[in-house]
Parts: structure tokens; C-alpha cells; sequence
């Protein structure tokens, strides 16, 4: 999304070019082979965990962290490991959002009129306000040194990365349209019409 950003805004004529159905392809095989390889490895090993007390997994989904909690063997290298795969694809990730975004920043800079810069300040925001949701809620759960930390607070952020902020994607992405800001002040203005009466 970031790189979209990127072409959208630093080579706006080319972008069609650039952004062909061949890259956009390319870009999701790329994150899905990259996410396989990052999780087979402490999967591998998670195979091996033996199960003795509890078969009540404390979470709303399978996660790394309430499965590790749950078994009798030690468990110490691949909570190291999840640790390491998420610290190494934060920081990866992270690097590439952020070169995206210096140069972004600069193109916006050089626009010649405010009215410009605005709007392309605009189309950026939606855009950082979902990564910044997102990388807050990762870095809350995998980056931490162990799992004997409280599983019980983690409900509410992996509930954060699995339903809410998908849920507000479409908010968030709409609310630079003229027509959805028109109909959300027809509404306000509707109740409040309708609370005086």
C-alpha cells in the first residue's frame, strides 16, 4: 500500500504503467511466500509441543502465544523464534513504509500550491492511520519477551487486528469523499433534529 502511495503520488503519469495487474500480482505472491516461509519454522517446532494440563486455548483464535502458554514442554526457542519473525518482518516492513513515505513527504513539499499539498497529505492519512493501528497492535503482542504474560489482554488487541480495524478500513478509506462527508452531515444534522423534537 505504501509503494501505492509512492507511484500514486512521486510518478503520478505512470502509474498505470508502473501499477499493472502483473506487479499488483507479483506484490501478493511475494507477501504470501514471504509469510509462509516466516511461519514454517516455528510451526515446524510447534509440532513437537506436547499437551498435558489444559486443552482450552485462553484466546479468541489459534495464535503462537496462548498455544505456547497451554503446553508442558519447553517452549523457550520458539518464543524466541516468533520473537525474532516479528521483530525481523516489523523492521523490514517498517523500513519500507517509512522510505515510502520520506518520499512522499519531499515530493509533497516541492507542490507548488497548498491546495495541492493538502490533498495529497489527504490521500496519505487513511493510509497511516491503518498502519499505525496495525503495527501498534503487533508490536503489543509479539514483540514482548515472554509468554507468561497475561494472554488476557491480548484478547482485546488480536480482536483490534482481526475485526475491528478491518472494520473501519472502509470508513477510514471513505471519509475523504465529498459524498460520504455530505450524507454523515445530513445524518447529524437528522438526529439532532430529531433529539430537539
Amino acid at each position: 500500500m505504501s509503494y501505492d502511495r509512492y507511484v500514486a503520488i512521486c510518478k503520478p503519469l505512470h502509474y498505470m504503467t508502473i501499477m499493472n495487474s502483473r506487479v499488483c500480482k507479483n506484490f501478493i505472491l511475494f507477501c504470501w511466500v514471504t509469510a509462509l516461509v516466516i511461519i514454517l519454522p516455528p510451526i515446524g517446532l510447534g509440532l513437537g509441543l506436547e499437551f498435558c494440563d489444559s486443552n482450552i486455548i485462553d484466546h479468541f483464535c489459534c495464535d503462537a502465544t496462548p498455544m505456547l502458554k497451554i503446553s508442558c514442554s519447553d517452549t523457550w526457542l520458539i518464543e524466541q523464534m516468533v520473537i525474532a519473525c516479528a521483530v525481523l518482518t516489523f523492521i523490514i516492513t517498517l523500513i519500507c513504509v517509512v522510505l515510502s513515505y520520506i518520499y512522499i513527504i519531499r515530493t509533497i513539499l516541492r507542490f507548488p500550491s497548498a491546495q495541492q499539498r493538502k490533498k495529497a497529505f489527504s490521500t496519505c492519512s487513511s493510509h497511516m492511520i491503518v498502519v499505525s493501528i496495525t503495527y501498534g497492535s503487533c508490536i503489543f503482542i509479539y514483540v514482548k519477551p515472554s509468554t507468561n504474560d497475561e494472554v488476557a489482554t491480548n484478547k482485546g488487541i488480536s480482536l483490534l487486528i482481526t475485526s475491528i480495524s478491518p472494520m473501519l478500513n472502509p470508513f477510514i478509506y471513505t471519509l475523504r469523499n465529498k459524498q460520504v462527508k455530505q450524507a454523515i452531515n445530513d445524518l447529524i444534522k437528522k438526529v439532532t433534529f430529531l433529539s430537539k423534537v
